[in-house]
């Protein structure tokens, strides 16, 4: 019989919030076991750090979400900054959380992403066909961006609810849209909870959607 055997960039590892230095370690281990773990256990388990003061709030948010999208409450959770502290993005490793930052929630959801993923499809159409026009030139750098990477995040289990416009022919967008603009409010309201000048939405099909997204975002330079 063997014991239980850990990737060495985990042994002894306990700290909840992991700094930049630390996290820049795990994503550099050989091999996607440490990786793995630590999305599964850090980034998508225990209090997110933006909520440490009162962690309570978060309860209380995902359950009012979850009502909200129809989803079960331990399928809501949040990620970056918000989730341990600094930013996970090789670009921004050690940007910290803040006033100012704003919240990315996450939900697992096979039903809600084949839902986001209609509308997704039905704007791609729109958009390809001259019915659905962007507003300037900015916005039209945006969409096409969003075409060209949104069958690929389709293919990857994924999609990001700032990917499609807010307009009311797309109405899980535009649902969703309403709901990120009224838990903004709803946090201002709230006492020793964050204050996020917004709050964005991204939709997993699966568990294992979310951990190999994950993975692959922590071992990315």
């Amino acid at each position: 019989m063997e014991p239980f055997r850990i990737p060495a960039e985990l042994e002894g590892f306990s700290r909840q919030y992991p700094n930049a230095k630390e996290i820049a370690r795990i994503s550099k281990a050989e091999g996607e076991k440490a990786r793995i773990i630590f999305s599964r256990l850090w980034l998508s388990e225990g209090i997110p750090f933006a909520f440490k003061e009162n962690p309570a709030v978060f309860e209380s948010l995902r359950t009012w979400l979850s009502i909200q999208l129809e989803v079960h409450a331990k399928e809501v959770g949040v990620t970056g900054s918000a989730q341990l502290g600094t930013s996970l993005s090789p670009k921004q490793l050690g940007s910290r959380f803040d006033s100012e930052s704003d919240l990315d929630l996450f939900v697992i959801s096979s039903s809600l992403f084949d839902q986001i993923k209609r509308d997704f499809q039905r704007w791609s159409c729109d958009y390809e066909s001259g019915a659905c026009q962007p507003k300037n030139v900015r916005e039209e750098n945006f969409w096409r961006n969003n075409l060209k990477r949104g069958q690929t995040l389709i293919l990857r289990g994924f999609l990001d609810q700032k990917m499609v416009p807010n307009r009311q022919e797309y109405a899980m967008i535009s649902k969703i849209s309403q709901i990120m603009w009224l838990l903004t409010k709803k946090l201002k309201l709230t006492k020793n909870a964050p204050n996020p000048a917004k709050a964005s939405l991204r939709c997993y099909s699966s568990w294992d959607a979310f951990v190999r997204q994950v993975t692959m975002s922590l071992g990315s330079e």
